[in-house]
């Protein structure tokens, strides 16, 4: 079997392509891996607190390890952090990685560069899925999320802190992809089947926030972007709190 680490983001497409490859039996998938702003102790973009990842690793009883970033980071300091860690993990016999990507092949091909180099093989269980197909699959079985951020240019602040269901399907705006793959909104995963038990949480405050990023920073899933540029932009954030 394949010595495999998931990329778990701690929302819904990770959760569902971790479920699919749960049902194969040729990985022998035993960490989740995540990367987190080290300052502010959340999860890197979704801004979710770490309590909260910690309980739903322990709800889906895989181990977890996570990547810790500064609040401030840049291009050259993520890939040196990054480049470490999958040493570390080549130096543990992981021999491939699962992503929740579905169709952004400049990110895919960013990935696979980075793997490449250290001998990982990167797995897409929902690689070039219909995302409306996508986001049913992951209803239709009984998957529970809430979003917990979103791009304040292209939603509003009463898009984050809802739950996914057909009703914010049909309340999003046709420019927003339904799973939020361009980095339109991301969300938290709390119950469904690969859960023992649901996460509990409660609501907090809603706020928003905007950065400057470094020259080649993507903005959408902290990954280089190939031009160098920078700008601004805000997001909407709804704080999660652990019962």
């Amino acid at each position: 079997m394949k010595k495999t680490y998931f990329n778990w983001s701690s929302g819904k497409d990770s959760a569902l392509a971790l479920y699919k490859v749960l049902q194969k039996s040729d990985y022998n998938l035993d960490l989740l891996v995540t990367t987190v702003n080290k300052d502010f102790d959340r999860v890197s973009m979704h801004g979710l607190r770490n309590e909260l990842l910690t309980e739903q690793a322990k709800s889906i009883g895989i181990n977890l390890k996570t990547i810790e970033f500064p609040a401030d980071v840049t291009m050259d300091l993520y890939s040196e952090i990054m480049k470490d860690a999958m040493d570390s993990l080549v130096e543990e016999k992981y021999t491939h990685t699962i992503f929740g990507d579905i169709f952004l092949e400049d990110l895919r091909k960013y990935r696979d560069s980075k793997l490449n180099e250290v001998g990982i093989t990167g797995v897409y269980p929902l690689w070039k899925k219909d995302t409306k197909e996508v986001l049913q699959e992951f209803l239709d079985l009984g998957f529970k999320a809430i979003t917990v951020c979103v791009n304040a240019k292209l939603l509003g602040e009463e898009f984050v802190g809802r739950i996914i269901n057909e009703q914010f399907i049909k309340d999003l705006p046709e420019n927003v992809d339904v799973c939020g793959e361009n980095g339109e909104f991301h969300t938290f995963v709390y119950d469904g089947p690969i859960f023992k038990e649901p996460v509990h949480f409660s609501i907090g405050e809603k706020v928003m926030r905007s950065y400057t990023l470094h020259d080649n920073e993507d903005d959408n899933c902290h990954q280089p972007k190939k031009e160098e540029t920078s700008h601004d932009t805000s997001f909407w954030y709804c704080d999660l709190l652990p019962n």
